[in-house]
């Protein structure tokens, strides 16, 4: 595997996403538990995690810093990263707290898929007005396969299983996953980005913004088994938290952006499976067919784009 100029290896980046995407699916269900088991709301969800999670990696990384003669994250000035930080972290804010609330409005398995199935269609939109990456015959078939998985997931829900408020959090959720992946490959062209760096201030901006939501909304909710809820916390902040972000950054700024979003789809399978056999979610005829419609159209793009690299690789080669 080539390695990426950041100094994380290609093939190393791809492992990371794929432990990403897959913790990432565990996340929704213990949102779900959180749920049932309080009166906590998806504002203040999101804002407990990501600040334990700043927490979390901060501590990780003073501990790093005492390690090392010298801090790789002090090369680049303030001012430079700055901005990075301050728009991974308000695009991370919105992902987030726009993802509990699907999840809290139309359940765990659809509030995911349309969170994950739309996201890789609009980052497919975005890099190639952003980055000049060609969608194809194969990425417009996506784009349009996705719309008709949406579509069906709404119209033929019923009102039961999937409601249209859930979809638009879902839908929003998707467009700010969008922004966060695509400035974080952006940044991470050049190689100047230090993934742990963003990561680490990026929960902290979105802690910042999120906390005087979270106060209206009620910081510290009310649980008939406190500890329960505790333990449902604590993992949220730490495994899909804390450990995946901190994977994703490092792994999205070494892969393209397209390839980023067909990874981490395992979040939207390892979520349906677990909604299923352990929520007991019970998932509609038009549930299923909206599903797969959404998860055959980011196939696509993903052989779309995979016949699009060795296009370019055949072109190299000859010139």
């Amino acid at each position: 595997m080539s390695t990426a100029s950041s100094g994380l290896s290609v093939g190393r980046g791809l492992f990371y996403l794929i432990v990403a995407g897959t913790a990432w699916g565990t996340a929704g269900a213990a949102a779900a538990l959180v749920f049932k088991a309080s009166d906590m709301g998806p504002v203040s969800l999101s804002f407990w995690r990501c600040a334990g999670g700043f927490v979390l990696l901060y501590a990780v990384r003073l501990v790093r810093s005492r390690r090392r003669s010298s801090y790789v994250a002090e090369s680049a000035p303030l001012r430079r990263r700055l901005p990075r930080i301050v728009a991974t972290g308000v695009a991370l804010a919105v992902f987030q707290t726009a993802y509990f609330a699907a999840v809290e409005s139309t359940g765990l398995a659809v509030g995911t898929v349309v969170t994950m199935g739309a996201g890789p269609v609009l980052i497919a939109l975005g890099a190639r007005f952003t980055m000049g990456e060609r969608l194809g015959g194969g990425g417009v078939v996506a784009v349009a396969g996705a719309l008709a998985g949406l579509v069906v997931l709404v119209l033929g829900g019923g009102g039961a299983s999937v409601r249209p408020v859930g979809v638009g959090w879902g839908l929003l959720s998707a467009a700010a996953y969008a922004v966060m992946t695509l400035l974080t490959r952006w940044w991470g062209r050049d190689g100047g980005a230090d993934s742990s760096d963003t990561t680490v201030w990026s929960f902290a901006v979105v802690s910042v913004c999120l906390l005087p939501l979270a106060a209206v909304e009620g910081l510290v909710p009310h649980a008939a088994d406190p500890a329960r809820m505790g333990l449902y916390l604590l993992y949220i902040v730490v495994i899909p938290t804390a450990v995946a972000y901190a994977l994703y950054f490092a792994g999205a700024a070494v892969i393209r952006s397209a390839t980023v979003s067909v990874i981490t789809l395992l979040e939207p399978l390892s979520a349906a499976v677990i909604a299923v056999v352990l929520l007991g979610e019970e998932l509609t005829v038009s549930t299923v067919l909206g599903t797969l419609l959404m998860l055959a159209a980011v196939t696509g793009l993903a052989v779309s784009e995979t016949r699009g690299v060795a296009a370019a690789r055949r072109e190299r080669v000859l010139v």
